[in-house]
């Protein structure tokens, strides 16, 4: 079980990272990424601080993945922002989707998939073309138990099926509240309209990507 879509007080999360680590720990979590809010303004520092602290945990607790979010950002400073952050160390790139609750750039998916982030997160009613880019780059797509950006679920799961997007279910946690176990996060997925078979299917695809992540160095 792990999540790749979580918050700390790095950015506007209510935990340090440490003590994040281990309330996913405590759930029964093999791994996170800790993925903050970024821009210009603040990306050399956040994810200077990620890589640190993740290269500091130890090896024998929950695997911390160093990530970052990049937030409402304008569609031309993806690319610039992308490199910077894979130079920093960043493992784990996800880009703020176009979530129907929130006044993101139109163009944000596409832009953020030609950047080559990692994961759109809560994508929003993404168009076909843009599914079929994010299948050609292996760009992931999320569905999302956090409120208001779990709207397009279904519609983001639909595509993904249509076009065989890599799928995974994140909390986007920014408080304790939202760790959630994993019948709660099966139930984001039901809710989407995949059944339980799909649901196992996602999980063991994402579970063996994610140990790729881990096992490809130390952080």
């Amino acid at each position: 079980m792990f999540d790749l879509h979580t918050h700390s007080l790095l950015s506007d999360g209510e935990l340090l990272p440490s003590e994040l680590a281990r309330r996913y720990e405590e759930k029964g979590y093999k791994a996170i990424a800790i993925t903050d809010h970024v821009d210009l303004s603040n990306i050399k520092s956040v994810s200077v601080a990620i890589v640190e602290f993740c290269h500091h945990w130890p090896a024998n607790r929950i695997k911390v993945i160093p990530g970052l979010e990049l937030t409402h950002l304008p569609l031309e400073q993806f690319h610039d922002c992308v490199a910077l952050a894979r130079k920093n160390g960043v493992r784990w790139i996800v880009a703020h989707g176009e979530t129907p609750v929130e006044p993101v750039f139109p163009g944000t998916v596409r832009a953020a998939i030609e950047a080559g982030v990692d994961l759109v997160a809560h994508p929003g009613f993404i168009s076909a073309q843009e599914a079929e880019l994010a299948a050609q780059k292996g760009v992931s797509f999320e569905l999302t138990s956090r409120k208001g950006h779990c709207l397009s679920n279904g519609h983001v799961a639909q595509l993904a099926l249509k076009f065989g997007v890599r799928m995974c279910v994140n909390s986007d946690s920014h408080s304790p509240g939202d760790i959630l176990r994993r019948d709660e996060l099966m139930s984001v997925g039901l809710g989407a309209g995949l059944t339980q078979v799909q649901l196992v299917d996602i999980q063991n695809s994402m579970e063996g990507f994610v140990q790729k992540i881990i096992s490809s160095g130390a952080f």
